[in-house]
């Protein structure tokens, strides 16, 4: 097996739960960008055969630390890429942003399975994806926890019975705020999930809420029922991750604690079960189930979503760049969080290029549409 985006919190997840079981999985490769030390680190523990670290420049460090083992080092975004094309039986595809596309549509290429935990390559070339996954005889497996659950609900040889798919969304921390309060919140703010354990991008795109929007349109590319079959309905206790209606009025719906370990164990064993060292959940602990819609004045990002998968084209991925160079000045302190919305219209606004219909024309519209929101927060800052 193969884990690209190996310290990062799903990345860490996945390793909490194949090092419980070492004599079940063998490690062929493990990455990351920028933290050498978690690297090494996991690959001395996993004795991978190869441990990838993206930033060229830490690349004489991780060979040092790991001189000592048989693990093989490389560096850099093209020998990420190359890990994942060799040919492992399982990889977890967990790099956060487009940065994971190239490495995911490797690993497809080599006609394994792959976990998918990067939302954003389904986002950015959802099609391009799809089509590499049936060509080349790969399982692509949601990660995410709202489309494992649909996953786990969903009758893929019978899409037509389904009335529709709704997708769960906890509304982050700000659920209860008003626009006003919400110009005010901090990134530290932010990052602070109520319920889940997350990195610092996906937790702010929580609290947009345009995680949910990302996720409406990954399940776009999944669950072939149409756009207008699928629903979001916000749950504030994270405890039902997601739900499938059928024509008759059933309604199947997935529920767990909040803990990444049980979707990755599901498709870690799949088509199999494993144990997972989650909590149970405690029904009576839980007490209730509360719903309600999401409001899209206060949170329009995902309306902004909608309507770029609804328009098709080039339209999500330029949605997803702007959106992650935005989440990215947020972070650094440059923008206001109302700011992350605003620079992600703006740019969909200004740039409308030709439909992608190649890898490289996904990483070209991506490249642009940062440009173009780089420009939208230089005004900002002005």
């Amino acid at each position: 097996m193969t884990i690209l985006g190996a310290t990062g919190s799903v990345g860490t997840s996945t390793l909490d739960l194949i090092e419980r079981d070492p004599q079940t999985f063998r490690v062929e490769a493990l990455t990351a960008h920028g933290d050498v030390a978690g690297l090494a680190a996991a690959a001395r523990r996993t004795r991978a055969a190869l441990a990838v670290i993206g930033d060229a420049k830490l690349g004489p460090q991780l060979a040092e630390m790991l001189a000592d083992t048989d693990t093989e080092t490389a560096a850099g975004a093209d020998a990420i890429a190359e890990a994942a094309a060799r040919g492992a039986d399982w990889t977890m595809a967990a790099i956060v942003g487009c940065a994971g596309l190239r490495p995911v549509m490797a690993a497809l290429a080599a006609g394994g399975c792959v976990a998918l935990a990067n939302k954003e390559s389904l986002v950015s070339a959802g099609a391009i994806v799809m089509e590499a996954a049936r060509s080349h005889g790969a399982t692509l497996l949601p990660v995410d926890s709202e489309h494992n659950a649909i996953f786990q609900c969903f009758d893929a040889a019978a899409p037509d019975r389904v009335r529709r798919i709704i997708l769960t969304a906890s509304g982050g921390p700000f659920r209860t705020r008003s626009r006003a309060e919400m110009a005010a919140v901090t990134p530290a703010q932010a990052v602070r999930h109520p319920n889940w354990s997350m990195g610092a991008k996906i937790s702010v795109d929580s609290a947009t809420m345009m995680n949910k929007g990302l996720e409406l349109i990954e399940a776009h590319h999944l669950f072939p029922v149409g756009l207008d079959r699928i629903e979001i309905l916000v749950h504030p206790q994270s405890v039902i991750h997601s739900m499938v209606e059928y024509c008759d009025g059933s309604i199947l719906a997935q529920l767990g604690t909040p803990d990444m370990r049980t979707p990755i164990a599901h498709a870690l064993a799949w088509p199999q079960r494993m144990a997972a060292p989650v909590e149970r959940l405690d029904f009576a602990k839980v007490g209730r189930f509360d719903f309600e819609a999401p409001d899209p004045e206060r949170f329009p990002a995902i309306g902004l979503a909608r309507a770029a998968i609804e328009a098709g084209g080039a339209r999500p991925a330029v949605l997803n760049a702007a959106n992650e160079v935005a989440v990215a000045a947020f972070l650094a302190g440059r923008i206001g969080f109302l700011d992350i919305a605003a620079i992600v219209c703006e740019t969909l606004d200004r740039y409308d290029p030709p439909a992608p219909d190649s890898l490289d024309a996904v990483l070209a519209v991506d490249g642009e549409a940062r440009a173009v929101a780089g420009r939208m927060m230089e005004g900002l800052a002005a």
